[in-house]
């Protein structure tokens, strides 16, 4: 599983997707597949694709278009985020319709 195929799903399922990084921080890869280190201040001494590899949780955070509906935040061990980003877009869609 790569950077790019995180950054795919978070735009077909509308989600962030978020993994803690080895020096504490986390990355958030945003519904529009923008990955994004909150607390990084300057330049990072780590690649994201190294951290990636290391992570085995996740969190997805599913979006919606109402304020009003609060986020549903799914945790997601490294199997079960790497078979969605395997599966077809179709099914994914479909998927995520009857949630």
């Amino acid at each position: 599983m790569k950077l790019g195929d995180l950054r795919k799903l978070a735009i077909r399922q509308h989600s962030r997707i978020r993994f803690s990084l080895a020096n504490g921080m986390e990355c958030v890869v945003n519904e529009h597949g923008v990955a994004q280190v909150p607390a990084l201040k300057g330049l990072p001494d780590f690649n994201l694709e190294r951290e990636l590899a290391g992570a085995q949780e996740f969190h997805c955070d599913a979006l919606t278009s109402d304020p009003k509906i609060p986020i549903k935040t799914r945790a997601l061990r490294r199997e079960e985020l790497a078979a969605l980003t395997n599966a077809s877009p179709t099914a994914e869609v479909h998927d995520h319709e009857e949630e």
